[in-house]
């Protein structure tokens, strides 16, 4: 079912469950999954009309697929998207929009508070191709302003970032960027479309990792870039059908299916995550709380235009004399818990925890963590969808024994 079918356009809700390539002529109610690496032709001048882009059609499912079409029309229509390419990992989808968009002498200005990989990606691998990146503040747009040069061709943002949840003006540096002749990227895997969607506020691109929120059940990995549809045509697929960063069609079909209730997964995730975050506010043991849904939040009321929600992502900080008890001490609290997972991925309806320093920033240099704002002290936690109540103790085991 599509939006263009209908006169009145389909909601959020609707759209999540109902928007995918028509049904085939078995009439199934469930999308189908097309296991298959390659398609049969009717005849040789339609397989070299379909190859040679003259004809619709699907060829190889290197880049072509009907259940991985299915996925990209999906999230497409929930980003309010002409287009989406689909991506075997969030940090595919990075790299295939800057092999698409970047070349040896340009410039792209990028978050300090992005995902330890990503800073890894612009600072280091795509330095050894003759590309610049310049770190600055996630919420100085000053900073961004100053940053600009004339090869710069990207802005990168991540909003909420990881793990600090800091919030960044979408529609300011919207502005910044293409005043400068460069574009905006936003990594929307924090909020999801259910609760923020960049491209409406003035992005360029928005950069998912389905692995996340999309699929909501930390079963696969999956990745996604949304944008223009002429940009995707011309700039992304030919590098995708070249190089290959392909999504599986199990892949993109579990996605695809996880994304049907990606919209009261959200609203209940964000629900428990304020409650999680105004109750660590109040204990004696946790110097601060970084969660975009609090007052105490110093971008709270950006983050309240630009998102539905505070979303499902918090940070806290633990009181410490020093880096080395700060570790020890954090440690403690993620050792003692019993419910809570153990692990760096988010977007699970388990609640996740891990030591960011440690872990989805541990490559980073320490040089690196500090200007992030990333301590030895400081916990993530990533709040699922079970009883509050199971997890505020299971958290208070390690909170109340810290002395």
């Amino acid at each position: 079912m599509s939006e263009q079918n209908h006169d009145t356009p389909l909601g959020l809700d609707t759209l999540a469950v109902r928007e995918a390539l028509p049904r085939t002529q078995y009439g199934e109610n469930s999308e189908a999954l097309f296991l298959t690496s390659s398609f049969v032709h009717p005849d040789a001048a339609t397989a070299a009309a379909r190859f040679a882009g003259e004809q619709d059609g699907f060829v190889y499912s290197r880049f072509s697929n009907p259940t991985v079409s299915s996925y990209e029309r999906r999230l497409a229509a929930l980003e309010g998207a002409e287009g989406c390419m689909a991506t075997g990992s969030g940090m595919a989808a990075i790299l295939l929009l800057a092999m698409a968009t970047l070349k040896a002498g340009d410039h792209v200005v990028c978050s300090q508070g992005v995902f330890g990989s990503t800073i890894n990606l612009f600072g280091r691998e795509l330095a050894r191709f003759g590309i610049d990146t310049t770190f600055v503040s996630q919420t100085d747009v000053a900073q961004w302003a100053a940053a600009l040069r004339p090869k710069t061709r990207l802005l990168f943002a991540e909003t909420p970032s990881n793990p600090l949840t800091e919030i960044c003006d979408i529609a300011a540096l919207a502005d910044l960027a293409h005043g400068a002749g460069a574009e905006l990227v936003v990594d929307n895997c924090f909020c999801s479309p259910a609760l923020q969607r960049p491209l409406a506020l003035g992005a360029d691109w928005v950069i998912h990792s389905g692995t996340k929120y999309l699929d909501g059940q930390g079963r696969v990995i999956a990745g996604a870039v949304c944008g223009r549809a002429g940009s995707i045509h011309d700039k992304l697929l030919p590098v995708q059908r070249t190089v290959g960063m392909s999504l599986s069609p199990f892949n993109a079909w579990v996605v695809l299916k996880g994304m049907e209730t990606l919209g009261v997964r959200m609203a209940a995730h964000s629900v428990a995550a304020l409650d999680m975050a105004q109750w660590l506010q109040e204990h004696p043991a946790v110097e601060r709380v970084f969660y975009p849904g609090l007052e105490s939040h110093p971008q709270h009321a950006l983050a309240m235009r630009q998102q539905k929600t505070g979303g499902a992502v918090l940070s806290f900080e633990l009181k410490a004399a020093d880096a080395h008890q700060a570790r020890a001490r954090a440690f403690h609290v993620i050792d003692q818990t019993r419910v809570c997972s153990i692990t760096a991925n988010l977007g699970d309806t388990k609640t996740t925890i891990t030591h960011p320093s440690t872990t989805t920033h541990g490559r980073l240099r320490e040089e690196q963590r500090q200007a992030a704002g990333i301590g030895q002290g400081l916990i993530r936690l990533a709040v699922g969808l079970e009883d509050l109540a199971d997890l505020k103790r299971d958290l208070a085991r390690g909170l109340d024994t810290l002395n």
